[in-house]
């Protein structure tokens, strides 16, 4: 090759990759722009990655967990630039909370996420991030709606972790947008607070399946734990563990227990309310348990509890650290939805949530039929 051909194709290259950055940042841009209502919003920000086998399960169905995670990075590097935007202590926006999210489309292995993260509420000390993620099939151009979440976060200082910073206010495009979100903020504080009460205990050990087989299709049968130490790895600059990677395990554990009820290929639908009741510190053990709770034709939500473990400092003994529902479906070869077998109920404990998960099912089942007239 000469000398010219080496600058042609240099050139090609250099044109190629100047095209794909403008696309995304034109995907950004039209997901960004506005709330919907053709409002301004707060600041955003985007990343984008490519969906590796790692990421997929053995149908190249992308894990939802790999999709929370890259939905957190995006929030928190939002929300921590714009935390720093003032003078005072630096510090890292810590995730507080996850409003229900819906998995509207599934991804695949090859196919590219943009997710683009916004502020659209902030109070005195906590900030609100909207985030939507687009897939793109890079061979077909295609571009589909994945996901849609709402995250809270808190700005935590660098100097001394237990103090929550002042949130720098972001411009509303009118009053009734910035009414809006106060309205939101104080519905997620309420309930968070119900469900950190609620769930205040930690979990017992769970038995050995040797000692006490179970049937199929209990509670019991599928009920799954997954122990996991936490490193630097999962840590962010003041050794606490990242959002993301709480979620990511939470997905694995809920997927763990759906395989194991129904034997056949699932994948995450939605996920309720996940809260970050407290936070966990590098060198915890954490025991991240999940246990079918409510069982439809089509479906099957999980509780997922997550509790930490010092494991220096014992005094402090186990704890809850973080709660959600996950609800999965079951796919044949074809992706399409197959019946879920029928959940056995054994005794009053799990005949009251399962009872809880129907009211939670048919209360979500009501939501989306009543968005749906909207739009049309």
């Amino acid at each position: 090759m000469d000398c010219k051909e080496g600058a042609d194709q240099v050139d090609k290259t250099v044109a190629v990759m100047e095209k794909q950055k403008s696309e995304s940042q034109q995907i950004c841009r039209d997901l960004c722009k506005d709330g919907g209502d053709g409002s301004k919003l707060g600041p955003t920000f985007q990343l984008s990655r490519v969906m590796l086998p790692d990421d997929a399960n053995i149908m190249g169905n992308v894990h939802g967990g790999i999709i929370l995670k890259m939905i957190e990075e995006a929030g928190s590097i939002v929300g921590t630039r714009h935390c720093n935007t003032q003078n005072g202590d630096r510090c890292l926006a810590a995730l507080v909370r996850v409003e229900k999210t819906e998995f509207l489309s599934p991804v695949f292995i090859g196919e590219v996420v943009h997710v683009s993260a916004v502020i659209t509420y902030t109070s005195q000390h906590s900030l609100e991030v909207q985030v939507k993620v687009i897939a793109e099939n890079i061979l077909t151009g295609e571009k589909k709606l994945a996901n849609k979440a709402a995250l809270w976060y808190v700005p935590c200082s660098l100097q001394n972790v237990d103090k929550i910073t002042e949130v720098p206010p972001i411009k509303y495009a009118s009053p009734e947008q910035e009414e809006e979100g106060r309205k939101r903020y104080e519905s997620q504080k309420i309930e968070r607070l119900e469900t950190k009460a609620r769930l205040e205990e930690a979990m017992p050990p769970p038995p050995n399946p040797e000692d006490t087989p179970k049937e199929r299709y209990t509670v019991g049968f599928s009920q799954s734990s997954l122990i996991h130490l936490v490193g630097p790895s999962d840590c962010t600059l003041d050794d606490f563990v990242y959002g993301g990677v709480t979620m990511k395990l939470m997905d694995e554990v809920a997927g763990i227990v759906a395989a194991r009820h129904c034997n056949t290929n699932i994948v995450t639908a939605s996920v309720d309310a996940i809260n970050f009741h407290r936070k966990i510190k590098k060198g915890c053990v954490v025991t991240v348990t999940g246990r079918l709770t409510f069982v439809s034709n089509r479906s099957m939500e999980i509780e997922v509890l997550v509790d930490a473990d010092p494991l220096v400092e014992k005094e402090k003994g186990k704890y809850r650290a973080v709660s959600a529902f996950f609800t999965f479906i079951s796919l044949d070869k074809e992706n399409k939805p197959l019946n879920v077998p029928p959940l056995k109920i054994e005794g009053e404990e799990e005949q009251k949530r399962f009872e809880e998960g129907k009211a939670r099912y048919l209360q979500n089942k009501a939501k989306r039929l009543a968005e749906k007239e909207r739009q049309q």
